[in-house]
């Protein structure tokens, strides 16, 4: 066994592959974790900004996650180290953090979230990526900071007139672009297939190949729309979330159910 659980998500993009996640928002049960990875996703994107998740559920959430091959991300509510720090120490594999805006702000998050040399995490002991093992100190550090994905969200039109600069910071590993707040912020709230969002995502796109970044989107869930993004060379998709599976499927039923003759 390995000292630490390998990062699926990551090394599913280092293979030049997409990733995908479903957002996590209704479940409250570790059983989530079995049941997104037996439906085919590569991560779970535990949703503290927009849910009434709490950091306890959060963490059973990510634990189980971590045998089972299914990166548990969490998008965590606040820039404030604490948010980043404590669900790192409590399993998760990666920290998404909202409404990044400047490069300073960037910079933050890897210090937030890398142990030194790449940044300023405070040390702790025990955890459950390295199955609680009590590993060499400058180990754990190498390891953490290689499997820990820090990702950053741009979500507004001055954050992805940033992207290069952005795409430059050492430590950062995806840009992931809010489309909803993107849209609203630019004045085309809904309309994800504007040509307005579509030169967004190119220049996203073409500030991570520059720098060796992964580019995400989040926020289109139109199966037209995300084959052309994808085409397009983006790489770690938000495919949706629970609710929204959840009503889907069961509207589906409903509807089938209320056609049939009788």
């Amino acid at each position: 066994m390995s000292t630490i659980y390998p990062n699926h998500t990551k090394k599913q993009l280092a293979d030049g592959k997409i990733a995908i996640g479903i957002g996590l928002h209704q479940s409250r049960l570790i059983d989530i974790a079995a049941i997104s990875k037996t439906c085919g996703f590569d991560w779970l994107f535990i949703d503290m900004e927009h849910s009434g998740l709490n950091i306890d559920t959060a963490s059973q959430i990510a634990n189980a996650a971590l045998p089972l091959g299914i990166s548990p991300i969490v998008r965590v509510p606040g820039k404030e180290h604490h948010h980043a720090s404590r669900m790192l120490d409590c399993g998760a594999q990666g920290v998404v953090v909202p409404h990044v805006d400047t490069i300073e702000e960037a910079k933050k998050v890897v210090a937030h979230c890398k142990y030194p040399p790449i940044g300023h995490r405070s040390l702790y002991g025990q955890q459950p990526q390295f199955h609680y093992k009590g590993v060499p100190i400058t180990e754990a550090m190498e390891m953490a900071n290689n499997e820990t994905q820090v990702i950053i969200m741009l979500e507004s039109p001055e954050a992805i007139a940033q992207a290069d600069e952005f795409a430059s910071v050492d430590g950062v590993d995806v840009l992931l672009i809010g489309t909803n707040d993107f849209c609203a912020e630019s004045g085309i709230p809904g309309q994800y297939g504007s040509p307005v969002v579509e030169a967004a995502y190119a220049k996203v796109i073409a500030a991570c190949k520059k720098h060796g970044k992964i580019p995400g989107m989040g926020g289109v869930v139109d199966h037209t729309l995300m084959e052309k993004y994808i085409g397009m060379g983006m790489r770690f998709i938000l495919s949706g979330n629970d609710i929204g599976f959840m009503m889907a499927g069961a509207r589906a039923r409903a509807d089938f159910l209320h056609g049939l003759k009788y």
